[in-house]
């Protein structure tokens, strides 16, 4: 086997692992698949047979490409229209039960993950979602071990001050979700109040290219008669369920077109935020076979 070939095999062995880490770093899947090409580009060079760990090298090269972009993307959200969220992709069932994964990449969590300085984010994402240990992540973010505890205890701290609540079993989830689609169905303002957390967050993203909510909706009642004057545009689409970034969604298509992905955060049984994606350019990537992996 010639040392492209295994450079090749190594890479697609974990291509799905560093495609996550790349996406959680970034939030966008086509950033996340431009990193995954730069970090191909360097890993074709590197003598393989000083490499110990293939999927640590393999990560900290993605890791660094990840980072770079990140401080880039910073920049350009800083000029974004309207309230940023997440690539929403669609992920597999076993996604959804790896309640860690599942949690990380959540559309809530993610926007924790936005509130971190870039090494924070990259710290604290390879440390407490992919278990990477300290002195590798100093490679990966060209810090000290020392400096890395730092940075992952600050982080830490950080989003746990702002991370969402406990984990909801998947039947009060699924009990919270028909709910939900009842009231929308039917029109019913009483229903959609009593369903939506008192503090329910809703938010949409359009990217300044279609139209969307210019900032937050906040409020159970708020968000509720927003949603009732939405049920006849609903009416003349198709409505689907389905799993996105690990949590229950719903994709609201005209004509085989998607139009809308809502992705619905529960907590004690309630709806407690919403976030519906219309940005043409994030919804591409729902018909590829986008699989998030450990």
């Amino acid at each position: 086997m010639t040392g492209t070939d295994r450079a090749t095999e190594a890479f697609v062995a974990h291509r799905n692992l560093l495609f996550t880490v790349a996406y959680e770093l970034l939030g966008s899947a086509a950033d996340a698949e431009d990193v995954l090409q730069e970090t191909w580009l360097r890993w074709v060079g590197v003598d393989l047979d000083t490499v110990l760990d293939q999927r640590a090298y393999l990560v900290r090269i993605a890791s660094r490409q990840a980072l770079q972009r990140l401080r880039t993307l910073g920049r350009r959200k800083e000029s974004y229209v309207g309230p940023w969220l997440p690539e929403p992709l669609l992920t597999a069932p076993d996604v959804a039960e790896d309640v860690e994964l599942a949690d990380s990449v959540s559309m809530a969590m993610m926007l924790v993950l936005e509130t971190l300085k870039p090494t924070e984010r990259a710290v604290f994402v390879l440390r407490e979602v992919f278990g990477l240990d300290y002195d590798e992540i100093a490679k990966a973010v060209d810090k000290t071990p020392d400096a890395v505890r730092q940075i992952a205890h600050r982080a830490r701290s950080h989003v746990a001050a702002r991370r969402p609540r406990g984990v909801v079993s998947a039947d009060q989830t699924r009990d919270a979700i028909d709910a939900f689609q009842r009231a929308v169905n039917t029109g019913d303002l009483q229903g959609l109040v009593d369903i939506l957390a008192p503090d329910v967050v809703f938010l949409g993203d359009g990217g300044g290219v279609v139209q969307a909510l210019p900032r937050p909706v906040v409020g159970a009642e708020k968000v509720a008669r927003l949603l009732a004057l939405a049920v006849e545009r609903l009416a003349e689409g198709s409505l689907e369920t389905t799993q996105i970034n690990g949590q229950p969604a719903l994709i609201l298509r005209f004509t085989d077109e998607v139009d809308t992905v809502t992705v619905l955060h529960v907590e004690d049984g309630k709806i407690a935020g919403l976030y519906a994606v219309r940005n043409p350019a994030k919804l591409s990537h729902l018909t590829d076979e986008t699989f998030l992996t450990r």
